[in-house]
């Protein structure tokens, strides 16, 4: 079979042949059709996860989507991409819990697009912290692909406002075509600018991004304000006034897609696909053939914020 593979750490992986997957016991064996690529991939290519990676050579790939056993899947999770062989191969073996079903309606490549990248985008705001109807939402790194979805399941849950963050002011104007009622460039004067366009103050933040980002947002949030938390691209830490946190009676909430119950990522993702199949959401992606993994790798680890789908 065709799969991308590894061979050395940090460099991409190039197009091989490798012998189709053996089942182990309680394996199944998937057709891939799609794998969405993720910074996590990236992280675990160059040997930088906490993780780990799989022996090398290797086949990488956190997630997919793909039939088995005659239904329409995602598959995500059991050390799939971290400690085994991953998804960007024609044929995947993977243990059963690892399985999610897809609706049948969904396009492959779409579903593939939201699955860490999109539920990391819902779950926050659906279950982690769920918006309330007539909330101001705060979503920071709006730019991203993550941040696109957090910006549209604000307002479809029902947000009265939702002002979103980023440092792209193009990608800002399409984020604003999306939902966002007002859009914030993060530059020198992002403290300012925030003011201005959350007066009211903001009842929840979206933070994906950490760092300095998150401790000037802070100075928007209304008391009892909750943060909900999923991601550091700003830095790994981050200097939050204590008199800050302790006098708004904030609510910091951490989030992370791989703790969330195996039950809730499988329906809320079904759940997120549907909305996205419906219309209600939309998610922007571009695909690409198997053969231009390499590139593809190199467009990701370069911070490229398009969602990239390797098209199996």
């Amino acid at each position: 079979m065709r799969a991308a593979v590894i061979s050395e750490l940090g460099r991409p992986p190039e197009l091989a042949e490798r012998r189709d997957p053996v089942p182990g016991e309680g394996d199944v064996v998937v057709d891939v059709l799609a794998a969405a690529l993720n910074p996590l991939d990236v992280n675990i290519g160059a040997g930088r996860f906490y993780g780990g990676h799989p022996e090398l050579p290797f086949v990488p790939g956190a997630e997919g989507v793909g039939r088995a056993d005659g239904r329409l899947v995602w598959v995500f999770g059991s050390g799939v991409g971290i400690a085994r062989d991953g998804t960007l191969a024609e044929r995947v073996a993977v243990p059963g819990e690892t399985l999610a079903s897809v609706p049948e309606d969904a396009d492959p490549a779409v579903a593939a697009a939201l699955g860490i990248g999109g539920v990391s985008g819902w779950l926050p705001l659906v279950w982690r912290a769920p918006v309330r109807a007539g909330e101001t939402v705060v979503v920071l790194g709006a730019t991203g692909s993550v941040g696109n979805i957090a910006v549209q399941t604000a307002k479809l849950l029902g947000a009265a406002r939702v002002i979103a963050v980023g440092r792209n002011p193009e990608r800002l104007e399409r984020v604003r075509s999306l939902g966002a009622d007002a859009a914030v460039v993060l530059d020198e004067r992002f403290g300012d600018s925030l003011q201005e366009a959350c007066p009211e103050g903001a009842d929840l933040i979206f933070d994906p991004l950490w760092g300095e980002p998150i401790r000037v947002a802070l100075g928007v949030a209304k008391p009892r304000a909750r943060i909900v938390h999923m991601g550091q691209a700003a830095g790994p830490e981050a200097t939050l006034p204590s008199s800050v946190v302790r006098g708004k009676e904030l609510e910091i909430i951490g989030y992370s897609t791989f703790a969330a119950p195996r039950d809730v990522l499988a329906r809320e993702y079904a759940r997120l696909v549907e909305v996205v199949v419906a219309g209600e959401v939309v998610v922007d992606l571009e695909r690409l053939p198997l053969a231009e993994v390499g590139e593809a790798w190199l467009r990701q680890a370069a911070g490229d914020a398009t969602k990239l789908v390797v098209v199996i």
